[in-house]
């Protein structure tokens, strides 16, 4: 018989194992999954991990990593935080939507003006749209004592309904011939309020540049400052956390509301970026995926920023395979849930080690 016995204090050789074991094992289920869709595994697995960085058309597909990693990376970052606290915002993607339409919409409602000044004004309708979205789970949690997993989560259907009445409705392009869907802000529709590559064929826009520059503020703020301390405090002791001064409310508002205007600054980014225009089929479950960043890099802001290029491997290969093997792209959806699976699963060896026992005997 197997159990699981305790582990007096966490593994520390577990801790960065899990990973890569999740890794490797997702790869294993992966290739048996595509086996049974009739696609040699080897090929698929070629595909997704290897095509993209040393393959034929790798010169344009790094690019598209940094386009893929940037939004996973900003998101994962901020709800790293709340994780860390025991704060559980599983609503992100609802977040990364009003990111989005708040920050689309200011910039349509200044269209066609010209201005330096409109870009940044959008980037903080943005974050002020993710936040204001976020909050409403925590004042709940905080008066109500309701279920912030719950809340958020609803709230994401919410949003995605938002979303498609702005697409048919009120953000709609009104010289689109009807068609859901806003005006473009890529190229030279509207230049002021436009996200373009920074460096030509590299990918790289300010969204990148703010998911690197977070992955680098938030380590700081964990391994520097009180607050991080204290939010590594609440989520490890609750009780010592309280004995320390440490306020449950105000760090449930604040761990709420970090990862709610990151979530939404991703979406502002992503929109006038990459997207280029709100539509229906805006969102691509980035909200939903950086939970999965967040735990494949251990809750930890540099092992977040691996974990993003890592993910958007999947999602570049992913269309590649889709493309080039015919593979479904839900198979691709099934392959990133697997990896979740692993590193949860794996993950239980970091506390707690397994024992066997014969016939009564350990």
């Amino acid at each position: 018989m197997l159990r699981l016995e305790k582990r007096p204090i966490p593994s520390r050789f577990w801790l960065y194992a899990t990973p890569v074991v999740a890794v490797l094992l997702t790869m294993i289920a992966g290739g048996l999954l595509f086996a049974l869709l009739g696609k040699n595994p080897a090929t698929v697995i070629k595909t997704i991990f290897w095509d993209p960085l040393f393959g034929e058309f790798a010169w344009y597909l790094r690019g598209q990593l940094l386009v893929k990693a940037g939004p996973l990376i900003l998101i994962a970052i901020g709800l790293s935080l709340g994780f860390r606290a025991g704060i559980w915002n599983i609503g992100a993607e609802g977040q990364y939507i009003m990111g989005a339409i708040c920050g689309a919409g200011v910039g349509l409602a200044l269209y066609p003006t010209e201005s330096r000044l409109i870009f940044p004004v959008m980037i903080l309708a943005g974050a002020l749209g993710g936040w204001a979205w976020a909050m409403i789970p925590a004042i709940l949690k905080t008066r109500f004592n309701t279920n912030e997993i719950l809340v958020s989560l609803m709230l994401v259907y919410v949003a995605e309904t938002i979303l498609a009445k702005a697409s048919t409705g009120f953000l709609r392009n009104p010289e689109g011939a009807g068609f859901p869907g806003s005006r473009s802000f890529s190229g030279s529709s509207f230049p002021a309020a436009s996200n373009p590559e920074l460096i030509a064929g590299s990918g790289l826009h300010w969204g990148g540049v703010f998911a690197l520059l977070m992955g680098v503020a938030a380590y700081i703020l964990l391994q520097r400052h009180i607050l991080g301390f204290q939010i590594k405090l609440a989520g490890q002791a609750p009780r010592a956390a309280r004995f320390h001064g440490v306020k449950p409310e105000r760090l449930v508002l604040l761990c709420m509301g970090l990862s709610g205007a990151l979530a939404g600054l991703a979406g502002m980014f992503e929109v006038t970026g990459p997207a280029g225009k709100i539509s229906i089929d805006f969102n691509v479950g980035y909200g939903f995926t950086a939970i999965i960043v967040a735990f494949l890099g251990r809750l930890n802001p540099l092992g977040i920023v691996l974990a993003g290029f890592i993910m958007a491997l999947t999602y570049v290969g992913g269309e590649m395979a889709a493309t080039n093997l015919g593979l479904p792209s839900a198979a691709i959806q099934v392959f990133q849930g697997m990896l979740l699976f692993f590193l949860l699963g794996v993950d239980v060896l970091t506390n707690f080690r397994i024992r066997t026992t014969l016939l009564g005997v350990k």
